[in-house]
């Protein structure tokens, strides 16, 4: 099963948090970079593992921050393929790992 481990601090901003996501997450090409698009192609991914670390931060930050958490939290419940994890302990480096 492929896990993503998500840095959420890397979430705070619209302007950088789609592409971050669809990196992280390996979203197709055809990702419109917006929170409907997001739930689409969680809604659409195979058998995964969601780790976000550091999710406190998007609670925390609110606005932007908290629908995006959101948005991942209402595809992994609706999507039986993806188990979500939560990590407040660490942080993945730049390269995600």
């Amino acid at each position: 099963m492929t896990v993503y481990t998500i840095n959420c601090e890397r979430l705070l901003f619209p302007e950088t948090a789609h592409e971050y996501l669809a990196q992280a997450l390996e979203l197709p090409g055809y990702y419109g970079k917006n929170l409907d698009a997001l739930y689409d192609c969680l809604s659409e991914k195979g058998p995964c593992t969601i780790v976000l670390a550091g999710a406190e931060v998007l609670r925390q930050w609110g606005g932007f921050s908290a629908k995006v958490l959101a948005v991942i939290e209402q595809a992994a419940g609706d999507n039986p393929h993806i188990e979500l994890e939560y990590n407040d302990d660490a942080y993945p480096d730049e390269d995600g790992e």
